[in-house]
């Protein structure tokens, strides 16, 4: 998995029943979440299973990847990527 240093991580194998607000909810935590975007498909406007969360500083968004990367997020049963 490659790291990068930046208060933003990018979370993949979402369930695509989950909503920016539960994205937000689910690492917020860890930190103060500045945006939880999910990225959607432009066509069909549902979401692709993946999304972005940007913390309010770097050692926050450490903290959410330490505890959140390989776990199970928001109902997918298989572990979820956090980079």
């Amino acid at each position: 998995m490659a790291k990068r240093l930046s208060s933003q991580l990018f979370v993949s194998r979402l369930s695509f029943y989950t909503t920016n607000q539960k994205l937000e909810q689910l690492f917020s935590p860890f930190g103060v979440v500045k945006e939880a975007r999910l990225v959607v498909d432009p066509e069909t406007r549902k979401p692709r299973g993946f999304g972005f969360v940007t913390f309010d500083s770097e050692s926050q968004a450490r903290k959410a990847l330490k505890a959140m990367n390989g776990r199970e997020v928001l109902g997918n049963k298989e572990n979820s990527d956090v980079i």
